[in-house]
């Protein structure tokens, strides 16, 4: 295999950026298969929510890790580098190019850079936080994190409780910092070189496809995905922005109105943490638009 030919095209943005439009696209000029790293649409069982590709668009080119694995399977960044980074290896045997898609800064990073060698930490431990963050809320768990690990308090997505929770419970179980884990900055995949290519239209651009996108989703019957999964309820993956804000409704915490206008700011919140990440690494050539992307592709 002669490394030097073989090109791995990372696209990557914000939520309803174009993404999945602009990959499919690049595929066909490319020839080569898509990784979907988008950590929602790997469930099978959520679709709407998750905005998959539509058939037709799953049917136009190849597509891996989409509909791969049930709501009920214990999933993880590391699970997912390994299987992709498997899979690219076997991929480039016979092939020059492949893309890997998605809004997921975290899977994105994880095959491209691995993942720190971090401690299994006994289930309990994050039983325990998670049952301090609904009683005592985000604030009392970065005020903890900042005592145990000052220099990851610093740069952690402090509106992101999970990442928070995940440094603590390193910390508590190994009475060590969480950021004295963090050593594989500077490590690469090694098999192909990188390509690196950011959607991210303007803010008002961005907010009105987040709101098209949203109605479109109760148009075609999210309220009823989300009830049909309401035995899920309590699973990680269930815990996302669409699925959450629907369930308020149905315990009648909130109107439906109310749901889908929550839907859309924390999708937009959330569109706004993505760049955060995304934003830190320079190699990424950013552009505002799909067509101004695939210009610049094929010329």
């Amino acid at each position: 295999m002669n490394i030097n030919k073989k090109k791995l095209i990372v696209v990557v943005g914000p939520t309803a950026s174009g993404k999945t439009e602009a990959s499919i696209i690049i595929s066909k000029i490319f020839n080569c298969d898509i990784i979907s790293a988008d950590s929602r649409q790997f469930y099978k069982e959520m679709t709407i929510g998750t905005a998959k590709p539509t058939i037709k668009e799953l049917n136009e080119v190849n597509h891996h890790f989409i509909n791969n694995i049930s709501v009920e399977d214990k999933y993880s960044s590391g699970i997912f580098s390994r299987e992709a980074n498997a899979f690219l290896n076997n991929y480039f045997l016979e092939n020059d190019y492949a893309i890997l898609v998605g809004g997921s800064g975290l899977f994105i990073d994880s095959v491209i850079y691995g993942l720190d060698d971090l401690p299994n930490v006994p289930e309990s431990f994050r039983n325990d936080l998670n049952e301090i963050y609904k009683k005592k809320g985000l604030k009392y768990l970065l005020n903890s994190l900042k005592i145990y690990d000052p220099k990851y308090f610093k740069e952690v997505d402090k509106k992101n409780h999970r990442r928070v929770i995940r440094a603590l419970e390193v910390c508590q179980y190994t009475n060590k910092s969480y950021s004295s884990y963090l050593t594989n900055k500077n490590k690469k995949i090694k098999n192909c070189s990188l390509m690196w290519y950011g959607l991210c239209p303007s803010k008002e651009k961005l907010r009105s496809n987040i709101n098209i996108r949203v109605d479109n989703m109760i148009k075609v019957g999210l309220f009823d995905e989300v009830k049909s999964l309401q035995k899920f309820k309590e699973l990680n993956p269930l815990k996302s922005v669409g699925y959450t804000e629907v369930y308020s409704y149905f315990e009648g915490k909130i109107s439906k109105k109310e749901a889908i206008n929550q839907i859309k700011i924390n999708t937009w919140k959330y569109s706004k943490r993505q760049m955060t990440w995304f934003k830190k690494n320079k190699e990424i050539k950013w552009y505002k638009c799909i067509d101004e992307l695939i210009n610049y592709i094929k010329n």
